[in-house]
């Protein structure tokens, strides 16, 4: 990092740690949590909007690829910025708390992406020095792969930029208390700010800010809790004693009469939703039927408001057509069937309760590491990033900086799952419902935790308790007693994380849309203001789509979340390999290749999610839907190895071309 970067940074990084006391200070004088929250939202957007605007630029090398001057420490830390979206910072944690050891894929096949890309793809697609990867699909297979290259960036980014803006309009919604559009809105226009001004150098130097931002805001309250509650610095040299204490209280619950009998009811419940969604229509219109006849007798006899309230409820609720309701009851029953599933020990691996459930736990397991780093490897919007340092050498260094920087959030995600899990057991469970913390209460009105008294012994069971995992991270500051300004600062580590990456991902698809589309293939004479105003153009006509879609918060959009992995994987993953490392790999392979890997993943994707339809019992080898890209990897790996043998062989040029990648200087 040049030096005046160096110094803007430290006088950056001392900038916020001083508005930080002023704001801790300020809760310490009666300032509310509310205008914490206003504070960290206004306060960090403006922020990351002023670093853009003094980062702005009209040179055409510069909006691309940052004028390829990008430092491996400061791009490293770009793309670490760049990766951790709202799903790492907000969800990884409460995935973890959930599935234990299992959760651990996601660690480690994101992570290892990143070894992936350092070792097979970045110097590679940096020794090729172009602007995008359409562009390097365009050299090495032809035009018709770079369009179908151009599909293929666009799909996998969409889908996750609308997921990004989402999260940003979640956080702004339930921290600030403002409503959910006018909170994407709020993030769009900072996003907007950032890329439409200086393209890919203003978003360079906002992801370094951003990721300042970020780190600090998810290591400040492990670290104090690390303190307060195990006297050491560093949370993770107690990490021994919390698995204990974990496998302790699981073990405590998991076998008391009352927790069996939570589960039993749940057990029950389910099967009556399931007998339910057997029995449409005619239980639909039975359901409406029963709530109406027990509504007019409560009125009738004067009964309790507080039932007739929750039975007025239930039937506004109630679906209006067989679909919805199929799909309504399905989310209600998989609910009930969590909840009677027996509590899991932080540290056994392989949950299941048969040896073949086991074995589909394991075998799921590698199948979803596999996707997570071939997909993570092939994202565009993270390869790109490889095209703006000075040098091959450089773009390695940036991968073993990015690994060093995600990694420092990346094993901070364990200590917020057991945090969590400990103040559960010891401080909730087991209590009477008068006497459970504010911070329980607090976070069930957002949506966040749900609880009931499903045995009806007065006291909160573990089975009767339900914390989304996207409140883990959020709600660990008020669990463990923390001021409110750590929750203020958690959620303004959740906006620059959302942010980073929407910064990313827009500008991939409008620089996939305005130089491989436009400028290479519709307008080749274009001159170099013009290709900028079309780029601008459609950077903000793909910011207003996607922050329109996110405003329809649709259900399925998060659903398909998990998909944008497979995507990238199937698609690109064995097209870029076989491009940069066979000189044999034809531009009819590649075609196919990505065709059966797209068809391939989604068939599979949506044949065995319930969700859209499918069936679970259509599942091969108990491989989930989420790791669906496996089949469209090894299909389209397949498919491309033998197109390219028995069909004619790439041009000398295109050969040449590998030759030339083989020996990145």
């Amino acid at each position: 990092m040049n030096p005046s970067a160096g110094r803007f940074y430290s006088f950056y990084f001392i900038g916020f740690t001083f508005f930080c006391a002023a704001l801790a200070l300020g809760e310490s004088f009666g300032m509310s949590a509310r205008a914490i929250g206003f504070t960290f939202l206004f306060a960090t957007i403006a922020l990351y909007a002023g670093v853009g605007v003094l980062a702005r630029t009209s040179d055409l090398l510069e909006f691309y690829v940052a004028g390829r001057g990008v430092p491996g420490i400061a791009n490293g830390m770009a793309t670490a910025a760049d990766w951790v979206s709202a799903a790492s910072f907000i969800g990884l944690a409460g995935i973890i708390y959930h599935q234990g050891f299992e959760g651990l894929a996601y660690v480690t096949g994101w992570t290892g992406g990143f070894v992936l890309v350092g070792l097979l793809l970045g110097p590679y697609l940096r020794k090729f020095g172009r602007f995008t990867i359409p562009e390097f699909l365009d050299e090495r297979y032809g035009s018709a792969v770079a369009l179908a290259g151009v599909a293929a960036v666009v799909l996998a980014s969409f889908v996750y930029l609308v997921a990004q803006i989402y999260g940003v309009g979640l956080i702004a919604s339930r921290f600030v208390g403002v409503d959910f559009g006018l909170g994407v809105l709020i993030g769009m226009a900072g996003i907007l700010v950032c890329s439409f001004l200086g393209g890919m150098r203003a978003v360079t130097w906002t992801q370094v800010s951003q990721y300042l931002i970020l780190i600090v805001a998810y290591l400040a309250p492990i670290l104090v809790l690390s303190v307060e509650r195990y006297g050491v610095p560093l949370p993770h040299l107690a990490m021994g004693e919390m698995v204990q204490t974990v496998a302790q209280g699981v073990a405590e619950r998991r076998d008391r009469p009352d927790e069996q009998l939570a589960r039993a009811l749940y057990r029950a419940r389910a099967e009556q939703y399931q007998h339910k969604i057997d029995a449409l229509p005619a239980s639909l219109a039975e359901e409406r039927e029963t709530l109406e006849r027990e509504l007019a007798r409560l009125r009738q006899e004067g009964g309790d408001p507080r039932t007739i309230y929750h039975l007025e409820r239930q039937r506004q609720l109630l679906p209006t057509t067989p679909e919805a309701a199929r799909a309504h009851w399905r989310r209600l029953r998989d609910a009930a069937l969590a909840q009677a599933r027996p509590p899991r020990d932080f540290s056994r691996a392989w949950h299941g309760d048969t040896p073949a459930a086991r074995q589909h736990a394991r075998i799921n397991f590698l199948a979803l590491l596999f996707v997570l780093m071939c997909g993570t490897a092939a994202l565009p919007h993270i390869l790109m990033r490889y095209y703006t340092t000075p040098t091959v050498s450089e773009a390695r260094k940036s991968t073993a900086w990015t690994l060093f920087f995600v990694a420092l959030l990346y094993l901070g995600a364990p200590i917020y799952a057991m945090l969590a899990k400990i103040e559960v057991l010891q401080h909730v469970v087991g209590h009477s419902f008068d006497e459970l913390p504010a911070w329980l209460v607090s976070w069930y009105r957002v949506g966040l935790v749900s609880f009931e008294d499903i045995n009806g012994d007065g006291k909160l069971q573990l089975a009767e308790l339900a914390l989304d995992p996207d409140g883990i991270v959020l709600a660990l500051p008020e669990m463990g007693g923390l001021p409110a300004f750590f929750v203020g600062l958690v959620a303004a580590g959740g906006l620059a994380a959302a942010l980073s990456t929407a910064d990313g991902l827009l500008l991939t698809i409008s620089n996939a849309l305005g130089h491989d589309l436009y400028y290479r293939h519709l307008a080749p004479q274009a001159s170099t203001q013009r290709r900028l105003v079309v780029s601008k153009m459609l950077l903000l006509a793909v910011a207003i789509i996607s922050a329109w879609v996110a405003t329809l918060r649709f259900d399925s959009i998060l659903l398909l979340v998990g998909l944008a992995f497979s995507l990238a994987a199937s698609l690109l993953f064995p097209t870029l390999i076989l491009g940069i490392f066979w000189r044999r790999a034809s531009p009819a392979g590649a075609l196919l290749a990505m065709a059966l890997g797209l068809g391939t993943s989604l068939g599979y994707y949506f044949l065995t999610h319930e969700a859209f339809g499918g069936r679970v019992d259509l599942q091969l080898f108990g491989i989930q839907p989420v790791a669906c890209g496996i089949f469209g990897v090894l299909v389209g790996l397949a498919a491309h190895v033998v197109v390219s043998l028995v069909g004619p062989a790439p041009s000398a040029r295109q050969q040449a071309l590998v030759d030339f990648l083989r020996r990145p200087s």
